[in-house]
C-alpha cells in the first residue's frame, strides 16, 4: 500500500501537474524516507520541499495524516503505508 502525497496546484507543477501522488513508503518509514522516494521520481519538487541541508524548508509546512510534523518528529515522523501526506507552502501577502 502506498503513501498518499498532496500537492497545491503551486507544486503540482513541479510534479507533472499531477495534485496526488502515489509514493511507496520507505523502508525505515519515516518522512525523510519518503521524501528521498520522491525525490527519485521528482527531484525539482523534492528541492522545493527541503533545503540543501535535507531540512523541510523554513516556509513549507507538511502534514502527515493531518498532523505538523514540526511538532512531531519532524523528518523522523512515522509514514505508514496509507498515510496522506499533505505539502502546503506558506503563502504571504498584503
Amino acid at each position: 500500500m502506498s503513501v498518499e502525497v498532496l500537492l497545491p496546484g503551486v507544486l503540482a507543477d513541479l510534479a507533472g501537474g499531477s495534485r496526488r501522488l502515489e509514493v511507496e513508503p520507505a523502508d525505515d518509514g519515516t518522512l525523510a524516507g519518503l521524501l528521498d522516494a520522491l525525490a527519485a521520481t521528482h527531484p525539482v519538487l523534492e528541492r522545493r520541499i527541503r533545503d540543501e541541508a535535507g531540512q523541510v524548508r523554513r516556509f513549507v509546512n507538511v502534514y502527515v495524516d493531518g498532523d505538523d510534523v514540526r511538532f512531531a518528529a519532524g523528518l523522523a515522523t512515522a509514514v505508514p503505508a496509507g498515510a496522506v501526506v499533505q505539502v502546503l507552502p506558506s503563502v504571504a501577502g498584503g
